[in-house]
């Protein structure tokens, strides 16, 4: 059973900062690409930041410089550590595993960026 649970969502006004975790379970969890997606209401579903195998990022041009994912394969585990956030940001933040055919997500977890 493959499990890809996410949280650390909420609410959090402009200028603040959030921490989402996703644990994985179910999978060979250091075999798999890790990303995050979300998504605001009535929008398409955006790609926010990838993290390969091997340790090496990769940011949207809309959190850049402003987010930093990582991933701990120890705790089968990976963290979105946002900062400076902007009522932009406010979507259902969900996490991805993939490994060649092989993709798993997660329910979401809400963000919302509001004063």
């Amino acid at each position: 059973q493959v499990q890809v649970v996410e949280s650390g969502g909420g609410l959090v006004q402009p200028g603040g900062s959030l921490r989402l975790s996703c644990a994985v379970s179910g999978i060979a969890f250091s075999l798999y690409s890790m990303a995050w997606y979300r998504q605001a209401p009535g929008k398409q579903r955006e790609w926010v930041a990838a993290i390969t195998t091997g340790g090496n990022t990769n940011y949207a041009d809309s959190v850049k410089g402003r987010v930093t994912l990582s991933r701990d394969n120890t705790k089968n585990t990976v963290y979105l550590q946002m900062i400076s956030l902007k009522p932009d940001d406010t979507a259902v933040y969900y996490c991805n595993a993939q490994r060649g055919v092989f993709s798993h997500w997660g329910q979401g977890t809400q963000v919302t960026v509001s004063s």
